[in-house]
């Protein structure tokens, strides 16, 4: 379940009550009259089942709350209580089908965001994949794509478009291009300073490498898996499975991609580099058009069932 504490302006606080109180999947409703100072309101509280959670907050912004108050949302991991199992059991679906809409654009709005530290992660995935390539190690490969943060702005950029968010998508856009581009160039020149060491050598770049070539060799699998890649990886967080998220992240080829593209770029190579764009290239999209294809999806579901979020006020 999903637990609501609201400051709600005293002059809406009867609406905000009627609403909760008729609204699937409601239990432990607190009102607590002038209690908030700042800014200055009543106190709501109440827990909601996951599965009503988007059709009540929507109510609760129709009443503008978030404007002149405040709507805070927490799942609840462990409840005793005879009222919220009910409660839970009176809303239509499963939990973990639910979709709470604006978690996720919050979620995305988040990771979606082009920052030192995101930028970080990049570079430094980047060069841990450059050094899997080199040694054809599957191993760092493997590490290489748990620690790449990329999949954050692609699901940011697939809620944009379902939501019609064209500033998400402008953002989540921006942060993986330059995200990428920064990485890329990061690591061609850190692949030219491994070869100044005698650490990297155009040697080992040409060798067949059978564990990394199918980096820079795509081919309709790769598309394949990054489309069953995309959507596993919106459904984790659509339904906060994040160790689902980690297995999607080592299982496409975005960050060595373009590790093999920065190391082939260092030695002049431009047929591996070009065959890693198309990689990379390949990946993103078939990822974005997975995830977005899963959410219209999930979104089309819960319309089907939105007549049958409502039930008549509780006595």
């Amino acid at each position: 379940m999903l637990h609501l504490r609201m400051i709600v302006p005293p002059d809406r606080t009867d609406e905000a009550v009627r609403l909760i109180e008729s609204t699937v999947g409601t239990a432990h409703l607190v009102v607590l009259p002038g209690a908030a100072r700042d800014p200055t309101g009543d106190v709501v509280m109440c827990d909601v089942a996951r599965e009503a959670g988007h059709q009540l907050l929507g109510g609760l912004r129709a009443l503008r709350i978030d404007e002149d108050g405040s709507i805070a949302v927490d799942s609840i991991d462990f409840s005793l209580s005879t009222r919220a199992d009910e409660a839970e059991a009176e809303a239509p679906g499963e939990p973990a089908d639910a979709v709470i809409w604006e978690q996720l654009a919050d979620a995305t709005h988040e990771e979606a965001t082009l920052s030192i530290t995101y930028s970080a992660f990049m570079i430094l995935a980047t060069m841990i994949a450059a050094c899997g390539v080199v040694l054809d190690n599957a191993v760092l490969i493997v590490g290489a794509m748990a620690v790449g943060p990329e999949f954050g702005p692609l699901a940011g950029v697939c809620t944009a478009i379902v939501q019609r968010a064209p500033k998400l998508a402008a953002r989540s856009l921006f942060a993986l291009v330059v995200g990428f581009a920064a990485a890329i160039a990061a690591t061609t020149v850190f692949s030219l300073a491994m070869d100044a060491l005698d650490l990297f050598s155009q040697a080992q770049l040409d060798a067949d490498r059978p564990n990394t070539k199918f980096i820079w060799q795509p081919d309709p699998f790769s598309f394949v898996v990054a489309l069953l890649a995309g959507a596993a990886g919106t459904l984790s967080l659509t339904s906060a499975k994040s160790g689902a998220l980690v297995g999607v992240a080592i299982s496409v080829t975005t960050v060595p991609a373009g590790a093999n593209a920065a190391v082939a770029l260092s030695y002049g190579d431009l047929g591996q580099m070009w065959g890693s764009v198309e990689q990379l290239g390949l990946n993103l999209f078939g990822i974005m058009l997975a995830g977005t294809l899963t959410l219209y999806g999930q979104k089309m579901l819960w319309n089907t069932q939105r007549g049958r979020w409502r039930r008549e006020p509780k006595a």
